[in-house]
């Protein structure tokens, strides 16, 4: 398939995904287990939030969208920055945060990733360059300053990489970020994951034109487009993307067409809405990463049965150790609400931002205006 869309991958019907030749066998493996283990995190987490209801925050669950984190985890290293949408579980663990202190943040508890104060939308983790945020596009365009900070070190072979959905390139803010990417030739990679839809529109409701790939080439930055669900193939490109992103110190977007089998937020299907026909929902339900994999590597014997079932008994086993803790930390104790905006423990910023001298300053000095104003 040449050029892609929802309209067009829905008439494939059974997606034939393949090994490609010399793949790496603990790589594909690995691959694997990092989709199941947050699928189970995911399913886990929405079967937990109601009727408990002690998680403290709003939560877009990411269940079919897992194929682009488990790619990061792999290619990323330690200095890169990462940059999340609001569905940003999969980049949390992609990132090799830990997984207990995301269950914790959840939970509004102290121990958590933000000490409980920043829910799911919001989740970062500093300490491995990881940063979320709930503001369509806003990722993208702190990225780029991520990125400028990056070009200016000449040695450094680290990059800035964002996440977002299709819905998020209909903001103006997205286009000059790109225009910026394109002008400064930055090193950072974009994702589009396009799951089709912006809460319950579909994207040939809301986009005319070009698709999203084309049209960023216009401002300057390369791209190319993907079937989201085939992990191998996403692997090759992002590896590719990701090594010349490294060297060349330039900009790449990858459009990943997947689907969201979750509601758009929080666990309630929304599926009364009736924005999904039962006939999508079932080809990309058959067609998810998770599955798609599962039956490759038992085909090809990289896996069996027998072995997935150990890899979930092991992943359940640590899920209830996150559950338990969070649910055994306490709660953030906070003396105001302006300390959760102002820091009252800023000497640097203290010396910085002393009152000037009045005596330095003449009220009276002449000012030069250019000629035409």
């Amino acid at each position: 398939m040449k050029k892609f869309s929802h309209k067009n991958i829905s008439k494939i019907g059974k997606y034939k995904i393949k090994i490609p030749k010399r793949f790496d066998k603990k790589l594909a493996n690995r691959l694997f287990r990092f989709m199941l283990r947050l699928r189970i995190c995911e399913l886990y987490l929405e079967k937990e939030y109601h009727p408990a209801d002690q998680m403290k925050c709003p939560v877009h669950f990411c269940v079919g969208e897992e194929a682009i984190p488990a790619v990061l985890n792999e290619l990323l290293i330690e200095e890169d920055f990462l940059f999340s949408h609001h569905r940003s579980h999969g980049y949390y663990l992609a990132k090799n945060a830990p997984m207990k202190k995301l269950f914790a943040e959840l939970y509004g508890k102290s121990s958590g990733a933000n000490s409980g104060i920043a829910g799911s939308m919001d989740l970062s983790y500093t300490k491995k360059n990881f940063f979320a945020g709930a503001i369509l596009s806003g990722a993208a365009s702190i990225a780029i300053g991520a990125a400028l900070s990056l070009s200016l070190k000449p040695k450094s072979k680290a990059i800035a990489v964002t996440g977002f959905g299709d819905g998020a390139t209909e903001e103006g803010l997205f286009w000059e970020t790109i225009n910026y990417a394109g002008l400064k030739k930055l090193p950072i990679l974009f994702i589009c994951e396009n799951n089709n839809y912006s809460t319950y529109a579909p994207q040939s409701k809301r986009q005319a034109g070009m698709s999203i790939a084309e049209r960023v080439r216009s401002f300057g930055v390369d791209s190319k487009q993907v079937f989201g669900n085939d992990v191998f193939i996403v692997y090759q490109e992002l590896k590719k993307a990701i090594t010349k992103a490294r060297k060349s110190r330039t900009p790449f977007l990858l459009e990943a067409f997947t689907y969201r089998q979750s509601s758009h937020v929080g666990p309630p299907n929304d599926e009364k809405v009736k924005y999904k026909s039962k006939k999508e929902i079932k080809f990309w339900k058959k067609n998810c990463p998770v599955a798609l994999s599962e039956r490759v590597l038992l085909m090809k014997n990289f896996l069996k049965k027998t072995d997935i079932n150990v890899i979930k008994s092991e992943i359940k086993k640590e899920i209830k150790s996150c559950f338990d803790y969070a649910k055994n930390s306490e709660y953030p104790s906070l003396n105001s609400w302006d300390d959760l905006n102002l820091s009252h423990n800023s000497p640097l910023a203290d010396k910085l931002l002393l009152d000037l001298d009045k005596t330095d300053f003449d009220i009276e000095q002449q000012t030069e205006v250019s000629k035409g104003f």
